[in-house]
């Protein structure tokens, strides 16, 4: 079972929150919301906590629907840099791999 629901303050017209058996139903709900906006793509977007702009406090997939141009993201104006690859972000690629060895074992024990 999926609830759809039109959110009250969209970032574009056909915005939604996919709430339950979300992944599974994305797909199919996404080309209707393309299909019915005349959009060509879409983002997926989880605000997770109040720094990322949660403020619907249940988890929920935002399908913003996206045409070319649109500027929606300030960010989409800037440009990549590179990955540099030095002893920092090694370190940080580190710690991740670690934690989530270490989280796996946890779950296996559970």
């Amino acid at each position: 079972m999926c609830l759809c629901i039109l959110d009250t303050r969209p970032l574009s017209p056909g915005s939604i929150q996919v709430v339950a058996a979300m992944c599974s139903k994305v797909p199919f709900i996404s080309n209707a919301i393309i299909k019915v906006t005349g959009a060509d793509s879409f983002n997926l977007l989880v605000n997770n906590g109040v720094a990322a702009g949660q403020v619907v406090f249940h988890t929920h997939i935002h399908i913003i629907p996206r045409k070319a141009g649109d500027c929606l993201w300030t960010s989409e104006s800037l440009h990549r840099r590179t990955l540099k690859v030095d002893q920092e972000t090694s370190g940080l690629a580190n710690r991740v791999r670690e934690l989530l060895l270490n989280m796996s074992e946890e779950n296996k024990d559970q």
